[in-house]
């Protein structure tokens, strides 16, 4: 099954917490391996200083990865992170971001995933994760 990106909005809006919802996260592109979704600047997710703040990366990093994941397997199944390595590379201020997670081994039981994270419209490498989850359904 194909899952369209409507498709994934509505697993974001029926699977995440309120905040995380609040984050703004729009879905741009699915594929049988990946999603990108995308972060829109807003001051309030911006630390002192101006720059976006590191968990809004975060959130959106394990966020894209639960849609890769569900992308994947045709449909939401409950899943939990098991780990997940952050590492920023530059700050970013008043640009959106678009977050892309691709899964780099999808088994029965564990998904792993490596996401990049890159300012608009620059394309400059913000972050970069790796995230490891453990699938429950």
């Amino acid at each position: 099954m194909t899952m369209t990106t409507a498709d994934a909005e509505k697993i974001l809006s029926a699977n995440f917490a309120p905040w995380v919802l609040e984050l703004g996260l729009r879905v741009e592109a699915l594929g049988s391996d990946r999603a990108t979704l995308r972060l829109p600047w807003s001051d309030r997710l911006a630390r002192e200083g101006g720059a976006l703040s590191g968990q809004a990366l975060m959130a959106a990093a394990d966020t894209t990865t639960v849609i890769a994941v569900s992308a994947a397997r045709g449909g939401f199944v409950p899943m939990t992170t098991v780990q997940q390595s952050t590492s920023f590379q530059r700050a970013v201020t008043g640009a959106d971001v678009l977050v892309t997670a691709v899964l780099t081994k999808l088994g029965r039981r564990m998904a792993f995933a490596d996401v990049a994270l890159r300012a608009e419209p620059s394309g400059d490498l913000a972050a970069q994760a790796s995230t490891v989850y453990a699938l429950l359904g």
